[in-house]
C-alpha cells in the first residue's frame, strides 16, 4: 500500500482519482481539487520506499528531458525525477499548507518533501546547492533557477512557521544565487553553474522576489537593496518595451533571446509588486499593471467550449507550472489593487479544465480545454495544478 494512505490519512484514493465531474463536489471546491491532485499525484509517482518520485506517468527508464544544460547529462536514463519537477511538490504542499493551515501538511513537508529534497543537495562542492539530480548518482549540473525557486519556499514555509530551520535553508540558497552573480553585462545572475553562457529572466526574477522575501523575514536592509537592483537589472536588459512583457535571456555578446514565458513575466509582476508594497511608489504598482495587462493578453486566448457555456479567455497551452508561477505575480498584484478580474479568469480556466483535462487517474493534460491529450503525464505539471488550486482557495 502506497505511503500516502498513512501520512495523509487517505481513506479512498481510488475514490478521490475517479471523479472527473465538478457535479461531484462542492461549489467553489478549489481547496478539495488541490487535495484531490495531491493524493494523484502520490499515488502515481510514488517510488516504493522512498521519498523521490518519478519523472512521469507512465514511467518510462528511457525518457529523456529538454530542460537541461547539458545534452550528455539528458540522455541518461533516470529512475527518479530531477530536482525542478520534484521541486513543484514542495511549492505545491506549501501552498496547500497556506490554504488550510493544516498541520498534515506540515508534516507531509517534514516526513516526506524535504526528506526527499536532501537527496538533492549537494555538499561537494562550494557554496553548497541542490543538484539538478540525486547525489548519488555522478555529478550533475546546478541551476541558479532551480534553486532560487526552493529558496522561495523555504522562506515561505518560515513565514508560516517562524521555524528557523526553514530561513537558515534560504539564506544558504541565497549564497549559492550571489556566487552566480558577476559584472559581466552590469550584474545579473547567470543560468547555469557549469554553463555561464546566459542571464536569463528565470533566475534574476525570482532572484528579486526571493531577496524581498528575504527582507520582509529578516528586516535586512541588503536583502532589500539587492531585490530592487535585480528588478532593475532585469527590467533594463530583458524586458521587451513594446509590450511590458520578458525576454528568456540574454548571452554574453549581449544576443537576446526572444522567447516569452509566462513565469519571466509573472516574477518580475510580483517583484513589482512586492517593492509596491515595502516603499508605496507608485511606479511600481503602474509597473505590475502594465505586465499584468500584457500577461492576460498574451497567454489567454479567446475559447468557446463545445456545450452551451459562454465564451471565455482560456489559459494557452503551454507549461503549466510557468502558468502556476505566472500566477503567484497576479495574487501578488490583486493583494494591492483587489482587482479580480485575473484571477476570475484562472478560475475560469481552471474549473473547465476539472471537468475536460483529467484522465482516468485524475492527472492532468497540459492543454487545459481538453481538446488534446498528453501521452505522459509530467509530474511537474500534477504539482502546479496543486499549487493553483490552493492558491485560488485563498482568494474568495
Amino acid at each position: 500500500m502506497k505511503s500516502l494512505h498513512f501520512l495523509l490519512g487517505i481513506t479512498c484514493i481510488a475514490s478521490l482519482t475517479g471523479c472527473v465531474s465538478s457535479a461531484q463536489v462542492e461549489p467553489n471546491s478549489n481547496l478539495d481539487r488541490a487535495r484531490q491532485t495531491l493524493d494523484s499525484l502520490y499515488l502515481n509517482y510514488s517510488v516504493d520506499n522512498s521519498s523521490l518520485l518519478r519523472e512521469n506517468y507512465p514511467f518510462d527508464e528511457q525518457h529523456t528531458v529538454t530542460y537541461l544544460a547539458s545534452e550528455e547529462q539528458a540522455n541518461i536514463p533516470n529512475q527518479f525525477s530531477y530536482l525542478w519537477p520534484y521541486s513543484g511538490t514542495f511549492s505545491a504542499v506549501n501552498a496547500l499548507f497556506e490554504a488550510t493551515h493544516d498541520k498534515k501538511y506540515k508534516k507531509l513537508l517534514d516526513s516526506r518533501v524535504l526528506p526527499g529534497l536532501e537527496e538533492y543537495f549537494d555538499t561537494q562542492r562550494v557554496p553548497n546547492a541542490y543538484s539538478s539530480y540525486i547525489r548519488t548518482a555522478p555529478a550533475s549540473d546546478r541551476f541558479y533557477d532551480d534553486n532560487v525557486w526552493l529558496g522561495i519556499d523555504f522562506t515561505d514555509t518560515y513565514q508560516m512557521t517562524q521555524e528557523q530551520k526553514y530561513l537558515d535553508k534560504a539564506q544558504l540558497i541565497w549564497k549559492f544565487i550571489e556566487s552566480g552573480t558577476d559584472s559581466i553585462l552590469g550584474g545579473g545572475i547567470y543560468w547555469c553553474e557549469q554553463k555561464k553562457e546566459s542571464k536569463n529572466t528565470c533566475s534574476n526574477a525570482p532572484g528579486s522576489v526571493l531577496a524581498l522575501k528575504l527582507f520582509k523575514a529578516t528586516n535586512d536592509s541588503s536583502y532589500f537593496e539587492k531585490g530592487k537592483k535585480l528588478y532593475e537589472w532585469t527590467q533594463r536588459n530583458l524586458q521587451d518595451s513594446a509590450d511590458y512583457l520578458y525576454f528568456d535571456n540574454i548571452r554574453l555578446d549581449g544576443k537576446i533571446g526572444k522567447a516569452k514565458f509566462a513565469y519571466n513575466s509573472g516574477q518580475m509582476m510580483q517583484s513589482a509588486a512586492l517593492l509596491y508594497q515595502l516603499t508605496k511608489n507608485p511606479i511600481y504598482l503602474k509597473d505590475a499593471q502594465n505586465i499584468a495587462k500584457e500577461c492576460f493578453n498574451y497567454f489567454f486566448t479567446d475559447f468557446t467550449p463545445t456545450t452551451n457555456e459562454e465564451a471565455f479567455r482560456m489559459l494557452k497551452k503551454g507549461d503549466i507550472w510557468f502558468t502556476a508561477v505566472m500566477l503567484r505575480g497576479f495574487i501578488e498584484l490583486y493583494q494591492i489593487d483587489k482587482d479580480k478580474t485575473y484571477i476570475n479568469a484562472f478560475n475560469k480556466s481552471l474549473s473547465y479544465a476539472w471537468d475536460n483535462a483529467r484522465d482516468e487517474n485524475g492527472l492532468f493534460n497540459t492543454d487545459l480545454s481538453g481538446k488534446s491529450k498528453d501521452q505522459k503525464k509530467w509530474l511537474l505539471t500534477q504539482a502546479a495544478m496543486v499549487e493553483m488550486y490552493s492558491r485560488l482557495a485563498m482568494i474568495q
